[in-house]
């Protein structure tokens, strides 16, 4: 064993012995962490890992900390028009809830929907195909975890609510933002920001977040999580976790019900295009 690895890992004991003395809620917690992909445990090393952010640590931050955020606004243009293609099949779309299970507490409509790229080590190989443009620009960014199209339909809120886990930090692109922009927006620890087309918004999920859109349209975000940038022993635990994630249960499950998804939305395609053919 490394010496980095011996400091990480004292230092990560520490922190699970001073969340609590109580054995019994200990107890708890790692069942919990069984359950839901070690959310328990994850949240107890936050602040530990959070010392050796090498970016600022707070809710919004300056996207160019970023060099691949520039690349992404350059060629917005050419991912939108992917998305309008996949737009035509809207209300096919998966359901966000439907896909992924911890989200069922702050949505159970169908006014959020989701086009998946990837997650934690898997793809979507049909999406992969279905958006080349915005694939390969995808493939360009360094310590991407997550990626996905998120669609919120006309008056869909999503109340307050935190992300999983700080050790990654979230990026919307701004696709589709109906006028006003004020009728759309994101607040993050108290502060308020709205979308714009081809503009680039990062910030901490970590903090208690909520978003909403009052238009009468859709509105669409390219949705992003990359890893945080650390230092020392906190980056080798980081990456770690990040990757004991892929094998939680939470994931699999995940993966599973794209993939039921999947099967049904192909299904839908050739039965339209079957149709105009006619």
């Amino acid at each position: 064993m490394t010496s980095t690895w011996k400091v990480a890992l004292s230092e990560m004991y520490g922190n699970l012995r001073s969340a609590g003395s109580d054995l019994k809620a200990a107890r708890q917690d790692l069942r919990e962490a069984a359950l839901n992909g070690g959310e328990a445990v994850i949240f107890s090393l936050e602040d530990w890992l959070l010392k050796s952010s090498t970016v600022p640590t707070t809710p919004f931050l300056d996207p160019t900390i970023f060099s691949w955020t520039q690349v992404l606004e350059n060629g917005w243009e050419k991912i939108r028009e992917e998305l309008d293609q996949l737009l035509n099949f809207r209300d096919e779309l998966p359901n966000f809830q439907d896909i992924s299970r911890d989200v069922a507490s702050i949505t159970d409509d169908d006014q959020w929907k989701t086009v998946f790229f990837m997650g934690y080590g898997y793809r979507s190989e049909a999406n992969w195909t279905r958006c080349p443009h915005t694939v390969s620009l995808l493939e360009q960014i360094p310590g991407l975890t997550t990626a996905f199209f998120s669609i919120l339909g006309p008056g869909k809120r999503l109340p307050l609510h935190r992300g999983p886990y700080r050790g990654v930090l979230r990026y919307h692109l701004g696709l589709k933002v109906p006028e006003p922009a004020e009728s759309c927006g994101i607040e993050v620890g108290g502060e308020t920001r709205h979308w714009h087309e081809g503009e680039s918004l990062l910030f901490d999920d970590g903090y208690q977040h909520q978003a909403w859109n009052e238009s009468s349209e859709v509105r669409a975000v390219l949705f992003l999580d990359v890893v945080r940038p650390l230092s020392g022993a906190a980056k080798v635990a980081n990456s770690t976790l990040l990757k004991a994630i892929a094998y939680s249960p939470f994931l699999r499950d995940a993966k599973k019900r794209h993939e039921a998804w999947e099967k049904r939305f192909e299904g839908s395609i050739r039965q339209s295009t079957a149709s105009k053919d006619s």
